[in-house]
């Protein structure tokens, strides 16, 4: 029953997404499910340790490059391209992160908007040689089929992209679920009282900051993959905002909110600027709602009321069973 209990909210969310892909367009699919493990880390970082972060993009970028080289100067395999940039993505956060982490709130939030700026302009224009510019690096016919999963087929894609954010989930609820968990929490709540209790508060904070951004990493290498190609644009600071709009809109802190909010936000997306062509104006406005709501977001709200409804549910079938026993 304990195990039960930790792998059915798992099992249950990636099974919707299963059914949302039947339903619903591939392309939706896979997008939901990347945008997702790219929110995931934003989410862990804002919601665990209480570090407001603009500078995804720039790991997301590292992660993509590093598989678009791989990709177009050196091999053709998907797996190792997304290797490659879980490894990269690693390194960069951990050589930036003892720097990084050292800042609170707004002066976190900017330096790391300005290293997604450095990037782009990186990617952009010091390196265009190598990155071909705003062209980006175009590799698809390169990628070679790959055996039990054809990471080249979108459909197989999906699969495996799945599977990887089925994993991912379950290493971030092993984290909420421990000690490391509830010390990022201290971290966030009281420092003081975190130190008094003989915790180094720069080491939980530096774990959970390159934690967060090689799973950022992860889904550049995953966005590489699917798209065939790659481009400054995704790391363009114009961006910047889209995960933290994710967690917001989602649940700050909450394990499922960056899937609900993903979907959100992609789903508002694709319908929304079909007829808007200002669409962000409407997701700024439930942004605002939310806020004033509660700050809970879309899982946020919805969580309690469907844990009471599921804990009713399953003590009324138990005192039923115990009268009919007894009876």
């Amino acid at each position: 029953m304990n195990a039960l209990r930790w792998w059915w909210g798992l099992v249950l969310a990636f099974a919707l997404l299963v059914v949302m892909r039947v339903f619903l367009p591939l392309p939706f699919a896979n997008e939901v499910v990347i945008f997702s493990i790219y929110t995931i880390g934003c989410n862990f970082l804002l919601g665990r340790v209480g570090f407001i972060s603009f500078g995804q993009p720039a790991y997301l970028a590292v992660g993509a490059y590093a598989a678009g080289f791989y990709f177009t100067y050196f091999g053709a395999n998907p797996y190792i391209g997304i290797v490659i940039g879980i490894v990269v993505g690693f390194i960069v956060a951990l050589i930036v992160g003892p720097f990084f982490v050292r800042l609170r709130s707004d002066y976190f939030a900017l330096v790391n908007l300005a290293l997604a700026v450095i990037i782009y302009f990186l990617m952009q224009k010091v390196l265009a040689p190598i990155t071909n510019g705003d062209n980006g690096l175009w590799y698809l016919t390169n990628l070679e089929p790959t055996p039990v999963l054809d990471l080249t087929h979108p459909s197989q894609f999906f699969i495996f992209a799945l599977l990887v954010g089925f994993a991912t989930w379950a290493f971030y609820k092993y984290l909420d679920d421990s000690i490391y968990g509830a010390c990022c929490l201290g971290a966030k709540i009281n420092e003081d009282k975190l130190t008094f209790l003989g915790y180094d508060n720069f080491r939980i904070r530096l774990t959970a900051f390159v934690i967060a951004n090689t799973t950022t990493a992860l889904a550049g290498a995953l966005y590489a993959v699917y798209l065939g190609f790659v481009s400054p644009e995704i790391t363009s600071p114009t961006r910047a905002v889209d995960p933290v709009v994710v967690t917001i809109l989602g649940g700050v802190g909450t394990l499922y909110g960056p899937i609900v909010g993903a979907i959100a936000y992609t789903g508002m997306k694709d319908v929304l600027s079909q007829i808007l062509v200002n669409w962000e104006l409407m997701i700024g406005f439930l942004l605002v709602f939310i806020m004033l709501a509660g700050e809970k977001g879309i899982w946020g709200t919805l969580e309690p009321r469907l844990k009471k409804l599921f804990f009713r549910k399953a003590a009324s079938e138990t005192a039923g069973g115990s009268k009919a026993r007894t009876a």
